[in-house]
């Protein structure tokens, strides 16, 4: 595992939403970056957390001259909470779901433009296509 340090700053402890937060300063000598899975690692050993799924980073800039970044922490009391508050963008990035059903923008477009072409029967056999 590569060498860096992690500081925490500004952190609180929010109740209302189950979850500690804070700004994660590394400190990062000769590497251009650390990945997001080697801090939640160490973040679970700072703060002992039970499941590193209930972690989520983000928001990462590197100094300009490299060697420091920092970002923002979010450490949930368990999986529910997370689920609950967090935004679906995020919760997608992390592997937990935020999965939209049905057909995406341009297959929308392409049903609705091959419907103003058809008439009768066939309209309807154009809007059920995929």
């Amino acid at each position: 595992m590569p060498e860096f340090t992690i500081r925490t700053r500004k952190f609180q402890n929010n109740p209302l939403l189950g979850r500690k937060q804070f700004v994660l300063d590394v400190i990062h000598p000769g590497m251009a970056n650390v990945s997001k899975k080697d801090l939640a690692e160490k973040i679970r050993s700072m703060y002992k957390v039970h499941d590193v799924q209930c972690i989520q980073l983000f928001c990462f800039k590197t100094a300009f001259g490299g060697g420091r970044s920092s970002g923002f922490g979010l450490i949930y009391e368990n999986l529910e909470k997370m689920k609950k508050f967090e935004p679906k963008y995020r919760l997608k990035r992390a592997g937990l779901g935020g999965e939209k059903s049905g057909p995406g923008r341009r297959a929308k477009k392409d049903t609705k433009n091959r419907m103003k072409k058809a008439r009768g029967k066939e309209k309807a056999k154009a809007g059920s296509k995929k």
